[in-house]
Parts: C-alpha cells; sequence; structure tokens
C-alpha cells in the first residue's frame, strides 16, 4: 500500500474515529511524523489520551530503529532452534522457550503491550515442572546433530545422536 501523500511505502496505518465514522489514513513514515505531531500540538476535539498517544507515537518514530539497526536485529538467532528474529516477525511465532531470553530486549515491549505484564502468573503444570528445559536441550541437540551430518562429522553427530536417547530414555522411565 503506498502513502496517501506521496509515492513512498505506507509503514504506518491510522484509524480515526471522527463524528462515529472511522477514518483510515495509509502514511509513510515522513508523513505520519508530520500529522502525528501537527495533530498533538493542535487542540483539536481529540482527546487527551489520543494527543499524548499520537505524541508518544511521534517520539517513538524519532527514535525508531535505524535500516542497520534492524537488520542486525532480523540477523540474531537463537543458539537452541536457530530461529532468526526475522523469521518470528514474519511468522509471529517463536521456535522454541528460550527465544524468549535470546530476544528479550525486543519481546519485552511487545509482550507488556499485549498482556499489561510481562511475568507469568498463572498457572504452571504439575506433572512436568523441568520439561521444558529437557525439551529446550532435546531440540538444541537435534540441532546439532543435524548439523554435525551436514557438516558430514559423524562421530559427533553419532555422540549426540545417543546422548539424545539417552535423555530420552530418562524422561521415558
Amino acid at each position: 500500500m503506498r502513502c496517501q501523500k506521496c509515492d513512498k511505502p505506507a509503514t504506518f496505518h491510522i484509524t480515526e474515529l471522527t463524528g462515529g465514522k472511522p477514518e483510515e489514513l495509509h502514511l509513510c513514515e515522513d508523513h505520519a511524523r508530520e500529522y502525528l505531531t501537527q495533530s498533538a500540538d493542535e487542540p483539536t476535539s481529540a482527546t487527551g489520551m489520543a494527543a499524548a498517544l499520537a505524541q508518544h507515537m511521534a517520539e517513538q518514530m524519532a527514535v525508531g530503529h535505524t535500516a542497520e539497526e534492524l537488520k542486525r536485529l532480523d540477523e540474531q538467532t537463537c543458539p537452541i532452534c536457530g530461529i532468526s528474529f526475522y523469521q518470528f516477525r514474519s511468522q509471529g511465532r517463536l521456535g522454541c522457550p528460550h527465544d524468549y531470553v535470546c530476544f528479550e530486549k525486543q519481546l519485552d515491549p511487545l509482550i507488556l503491550n499485549i498482556h499489561g505484564e510481562t511475568e507469568h502468573v498463572g498457572k504452571t503444570p504439575k506433572r512436568s515442572p523441568g520439561g521444558s528445559q529437557t525439551r529446550t536441550e532435546l531440540i538444541r541437540l537435534r540441532r546439532e546433530m543435524k548439523e554435525a551430518v551436514t557438516s558430514e562429522e559423524y562421530e559427533r553427530a553419532s555422540e549426540l545422536r545417543d546422548r539424545i536417547r539417552r535423555i530420552e530414555a530418562e524422561q521415558s522411565e
């Protein structure tokens, strides 16, 4: 989608309720910054909260990630499952529980925005309190084994296979 004021790609999609009707705006970063700072500065019929939100978004855009920072973040990968931050952003799914640790700086604001908290306060399964740690270890070992086979390190792959079998045998007991 293109910006309504120029031919750049629209990266901000703003919906305003004016007179009970939703009005959609599709703007590039430059025009969105201009629009949001303009609407935050002028005393219109918008509520104080909407003006504060517009000001906050304009500040966020001013501080925003440069293309280089975004590229660096997208190349960051989880050492356990191998998912990159770019894959998470495009799919919307993480690969393993360790991703929450690996991408903590990027996920905390997102989780806070969605859930209102960054700490889990609900129930956890009683039957396997340490199960997620073991599953994470198995995922990491399987990925390492696959990489060892790809690089033709068959002895290393057989050692990893044996470790995986031992862990799986311990789990089944």
